[in-house]
């Protein structure tokens, strides 16, 4: 099987550089090209002299300067190259990316296990297209293709949730900041609106004062003095 397998990898290692530009970008590019190993077409357990020697051949094949009759694809294949080889530099990335591979390998055996043991219980032979080595690859590289995916939109989501996040915080400190300038401007025009406030309500208290001494008193008739008859 790892016979077959590097016999591929050197087949597709020869691609022309629009060969190889057409494969990096082809549909579903996004979700394929997350494994940096298929990126470059080279073996998990490679030497870093291997992983750097294959990433300047195949960076050279797909730079623009080469392809300058198709520039904006070529650039956008050697992005892809680029990102893959610096995942790979990076010890966390790749050790991430190799357990994705060795988890999408035991998944598959795991699963060929469970089916064969089903047809013996059945009664029937224990052949399955996954005992071709070439079966098992293409149901290896699918199984790794779609933990790769599932991962890679667990974290968008988990990028879109803390982004929302950030977004909510970030209104809710312009919304305190907003109150607090309010609230700034309210005491500022209390306090220079004040003494022009007292001096209103002196002048009013002055004015009453004022008018209640001008007021003159009512005058109320007196009803007449009855004189009292004196007997003789």
């Amino acid at each position: 099987c790892l016979t077959l397998v590097k016999q591929i990898e050197k087949r597709d290692s020869v691609l022309t550089s629009k060969q190889q530009i057409d494969r990096l970008l082809r549909p579903g590019s996004s979700y394929f090209n997350l494994n940096p190993f298929e990126v470059l077409q080279i073996d998990p357990e490679a030497t870093d002299e291997e992983l750097k020697k294959r990433f300047r051949a195949l960076s050279i094949l797909v730079h623009p300067d080469k392809n300058q009759d198709d520039p904006d694809r070529a650039q956008l294949a050697f992005e892809a190259v680029d990102k893959a080889y610096k995942n790979l530099l990076d010890p966390e990335q790749k050790k991430r990316a190799v357990d994705v591979i060795q988890a999408g390998r035991e998944y598959v055996e795991h699963n060929m296990k469970e089916k064969k043991k089903q047809l013996k219980k059945d009664g029937k032979p224990q052949f399955l297209e996954e005992d071709d080595p070439e079966m098992f690859r293409q149901a290896v590289y699918k199984q790794t293709m779609k933990l790769f995916a599932e991962l890679e939109i667990k974290r968008k989501e988990r990028e879109a949730k803390d982004m929302h996040e950030r977004k909510r915080a970030r209104e809710e400190e312009i919304e305190t900041a907003e109150k607090a300038k309010r609230e700034r401007e309210w005491q500022k025009n209390f306090e220079e609106t004040r003494d022009g406030r007292v001096d209103s309500w002196r002048s009013f208290q002055a004015g009453k004062s004022k008018a209640k001494k001008e007021k003159k008193p009512r005058s109320f008739l007196k009803p007449p003095k009855v004189k009292m008859e004196q007997r003789e």
